[in-house]
């Protein structure tokens, strides 16, 4: 025989107390009380088909679905037939509405609704009859009861019922959800609302939604959620009340009415909208006074303006920028107008009662001359030489001017009042240091710093430093991790940045080996035909991947010029070319004068002077595919006076392309082919 499914089935002398969580076995008399929480059932066993005595024993069973087969129970005194078993539960079904009761036994079963008969299969059978029936259950609490007995045979059973969720059946709403509560957080500024779970069966869900007092509930809810609370995180902080409802729905649609309305005042911490018309205000001239005019704001807790200044073009709303000080204006501004130069930018703000300030408005301008020097004054100054150069540093003027653009640093070969020629090496220099990276040698400086603002006014000079320049002759150290990668459009070189203090550049030196030796010579920027400067850590030696041994030497460069060399010492890396040459026959040679391939896909030749350009009539153009292995035709290009440029539109990326360009002759044969290699980006 099968044990009862998700129960424990006590013997004669043992009890079962329901938990929240399942089900717990004490000895007890059979005859002890059992309390199950609803919706579980309170199952008795009877030794007999009349459910009279005393029951063998008394437990409780979250589902009715038991197969016991021909043996007994597993519960001491229970005999293999003529026995019943009882359940019974009164719950809550809230609202109520349309149930099904399914119903399955052999042999006998009875299902009764607040005592009323649903269900009637009283007979003794050999085979499982079943019954499904559609109730109406009121709402509120109401108690079911199921009777199974087994006169000979086999026994099962199996019970259940569920609301019927159909739109088409189901017309009745939920109850409306009760404990409805809200709570406002000013920190968080956002409204927790919260409430009983409905008893429904068939409950779907909530709909919370949320009013500003004085309107309606909008048809589309703020949330909804299976959950018992929401918090309404986007709530307005504008300080009005704002009003909640929770509407409980079912599966079927229905949906309750809403809870009683619980409503919040939120902190107010929506700013007034930005003044217009600021930006009306302007003047071709450059006046000493300004008045600044825009329209009234129309929010009805303003409590006033205020007037902010800046040279800066995005105004900073700052006390040290605000021009009205701490007293809000009624409307309209009247002030003075510095003559420094500057170009002066003003804004307006609007402020509530409840200190909200808005954005600033659109920005008014003026233009004003600039006849004086900043105040800023560059204090101690003092000079140090080390591999960097000459560097000079001071201390930060104790007054700032609004037009301060930044120091400049002067050098001089004889003191500032000898009236000697100077040179600025330092102009706009923001902070309280720099460092004239390269003074030529075997001479002494006189440097000083002066402030100078947008107009170029300078202001106080400071103290004078003079410095004798040994200069530096120790060329930077050898590169670290410098590597050599082939590639099919060349070779690409990497290395470890260097931390000399001193570093101007890099430059990429290519090997050549002759007789046994390497000779190196720095690689040239094809565009300023002079070595590269090279300021990164990587550089693409872009040549043809022919199958070369080359050896390539990276050194850093100091500002003087100061350098390594491979012969003493500057880091080398060999590399071996990738060979992508082709592999068919030599080319026999065109009357071209000239052919040329750049990696742009520009191909550019002339005819021979020697040969008869009335005799041709055109050129091939063919480009070798290494998958194929052959030359193949991708142009043509009519005969024409001078030179002749064409472009190869499909030339393939990042790699070595090689072209043979022949000459064709208006009897219809055509010449050798001249060669021409490039590499393309």
């Amino acid at each position: 025989m099968n044990r009862p499914r998700g129960t424990t089935v006590a013997t004669a002398s043992a009890v079962v107390l329901a938990t929240a969580g399942g089900l717990l076995s004490a000895a007890a008399p059979a005859s002890a009380a059992v309390t199950c929480a609803s919706p579980v059932f309170k199952r008795t066993f009877y030794a007999n088909t009349a459910f009279s005595g005393t029951p063998k024993a008394t437990d409780c069973d979250s589902a009715i679905d038991e197969n016991w087969g021909t043996g007994a129970p597993r519960t001491s005194g229970m005999p293999a037939d003529n026995f019943g078993v009882r359940w019974a539960v009164t719950r809550d079904f809230g609202s109520g509405g349309p149930f099904t009761f399914t119903a399955s036994s052999r042999d006998g079963i009875r299902v009764y609704l607040d005592g009323v008969r649903k269900v009637d299969l009283w007979k003794n059978v050999s085979t499982t009859v079943s019954k499904t029936v559609n109730v109406t259950i009121p709402s509120g609490k109401h108690s079911l009861r199921i009777d199974f007995v087994n006169w000979t045979g086999a026994a099962n059973v199996k019970f259940g019922y569920a609301p019927r969720t159909s739109a088409t059946v189901d017309t009745v709403k939920p109850l409306v959800p009760a404990g409805t509560t809200v709570t406002y957080s000013t920190a968080a500024t956002s409204t927790k609302v919260s409430w009983a779970k409905n008893v429904e069966m068939d409950l779907a869900g909530y709909r919370v939604y949320r009013r500003l007092k004085g309107a309606s509930y909008p048809a589309t809810p703020i949330a909804t959620t299976t959950s018992t609370s929401y918090t309404d995180t986007a709530v307005p902080k504008d300080g009005n009340v704002y009003y909640y409802e929770v509407r409980a729905y079912d599966k079927a649609g229905n949906a309750s009415s809403g809870t009683a309305d619980l409503g919040v005042t939120t902190v107010d911490r929506t700013a007034p909208a930005a003044p217009k018309g600021v930006e009306d205000n302007w003047t071709m001239e450059y006046p000493d006074e300004i008045t600044l005019y825009w329209d009234g704001n129309t929010e009805p807790d303003l409590a006033g303006y205020r007037v902010y200044r800046s040279t800066s073009s995005t105004v900073a709303l700052t006390a040290e920028n605000r021009m009205t000080g701490d007293t809000l204006s009624s409307g309209g501004y009247t002030g003075p107008l510095p003559q420094t130069g500057d170009v002066y930018y003003y804004v307006v703000t609007a402020v509530d009662t409840h200190g909200n300030e808005s954005v600033a408005s659109h920005k008014a301008m003026y233009y004003t001359r600039d006849l004086t020097g900043p105040v800023d004054t560059a204090h101690n100054a003092r000079a140090t030489e080390s591999e960097a150069g000459v560097t000079l540093t001071w201390d930060a003027s104790e007054r700032t001017s609004d037009d301060f653009a930044g120091y400049s640093v002067f050098r001089s070969l004889k003191p500032r009042d000898a009236k000697a020629p100077r040179e600025d090496v330092g102009k706009g220099v923001k902070g309280t240091s720099f460092t004239d990276a390269a003074p030529p040698a075997g001479a002494t400086y006189y440097y000083w710093v002066v402030a100078v603002d947008h107009a170029g006014n300078g202001g106080p000079v400071s103290n004078e430093v003079a410095v004798s320049v040994a200069g530096n002759t120790t060329a930077p150290a050898a590169l670290t991790g410098v590597t050599a990668v082939p590639k099919e459009n060349g070779v690409t070189l990497s290395w470890d940045a260097s931390k000399e203090p001193g570093l101007d550049h890099y430059r990429v030196l290519r090997g050549t080996l002759a007789d046994g030796q390497w000779t190196y010579a720095p690689v040239i920027d094809s565009w300023h035909l002079k070595p590269w400067e090279i300021t990164g850590t990587t550089f693409h030696d872009a040549v043809p991947a022919d199958g070369q041994k080359v050896r390539y030497s990276v050194v850093a460069i100091d500002q003087y010029g100061n350098q390594l060399t491979p012969d003493t010492g500057a880091t080398v890396a060999d590399a071996t070319e990738l060979d992508l040459r082709p592999t068919a026959p030599a080319a026999t040679g065109a009357p071209l004068g000239h052919l040329g391939a750049d990696r742009s896909g520009r191909l550019s030749w002339w005819l021979s002077v020697e040969e008869d350009g009335s005799k041709v009539s055109g050129y091939k153009i063919r480009r070798w595919n290494p998958q194929t292995e052959s030359f193949e035709l991708i142009g043509t290009e009519p005969n024409g006076s001078g030179d002749i440029s064409w472009y190869d539109t499909s030339m393939p990326t990042a790699t070595t392309v090689c072209y043979r360009v022949s000459v064709l002759y208006t009897d219809g044969t055509e010449s050798g082919a001249s060669e021409a290699v490039t590499v393309s980006y």
